[in-house]
This record gives structure tokens, C-alpha cells and sequence, in this order.
């Protein structure tokens, strides 16, 4: 079993959340808190998925909130190397095109 981890950093106008492990019911409240705090105005986020092993339902819902919230406040959100599993949920969900994907396997641009 992975051990979950949330780490955040920042360079420029970019504020990194790096994800290893299980996003999941069990997890989500450690990323949320940990973005709670972050001023993201004028800034792009970008979630470091290279080390996520899982995302179920409620990890898929919170980044769909985090995308409106990002569009609402004039932030960006970049997802960075999505891997398999996580671009099957978002092919299975139909949200894939609603993020902006980096470093990922047939890239696509956020819907406007």
C-alpha cells in the first residue's frame, strides 16, 4: 500500500500540489486542506499526478470543483502527467476536456 502525501511548492507564478497515492473519500480532506490556504490569484495551479496511484469518485469531484473554483477566481489548473488510471476515469466520466493536461499522453486544451 502507498503511502498518501500532499507536497506544495512554488516558483514564479506557479504553485505545485504534488499527489502520491490513493485520491479517495480517505484522502480528498488532506488536499483540500492543504489548497484551502493557497492564494491562487492570477497564479496556475498545477497538480503533480505522477505519483498518484488511484482516484475515485470523490477525488474526480473534487477536482471538477476545483476546476470551477479556478475559472471563477481567474486562476489556471493544470493537470501534470495524468497516468493511465486517472485518464481512464476521466474518459469513463467524460470530464477529460474540461483540463488543461500536461506531460500526458494525448494532451488536451481546457474547454472554454
Amino acid at each position: 500500500m502507498t503511502t498518501f502525501h500532499v507536497d506544495v511548492a512554488t516558483s514564479g507564478d506557479r504553485t505545485v500540489v504534488s499527489i502520491t497515492g490513493e485520491l479517495d473519500l480517505d484522502t480528498r480532506p488532506q488536499v483540500t486542506r492543504a489548497l484551502s490556504h493557497l492564494d491562487l490569484a492570477g497564479r496556475t495551479l498545477v497538480l503533480d499526478l505522477t505519483n498518484m496511484t488511484f482516484i475515485d469518485s470523490t477525488g474526480l469531484t473534487m477536482l471538477i470543483v476545483l476546476r470551477r473554483r479556478a475559472h471563477a477566481e481567474g486562476w489556471n489548473l493544470e493537470l501534470h502527467e495524468a497516468g493511465t488510471r486517472v485518464l481512464h476515469v476521466l474518459d469513463l466520466t467524460g470530464t477529460r476536456e474540461f483540463f488543461t493536461l500536461t506531460n500526458t499522453p494525448h494532451a488536451c486544451q481546457t474547454a472554454a
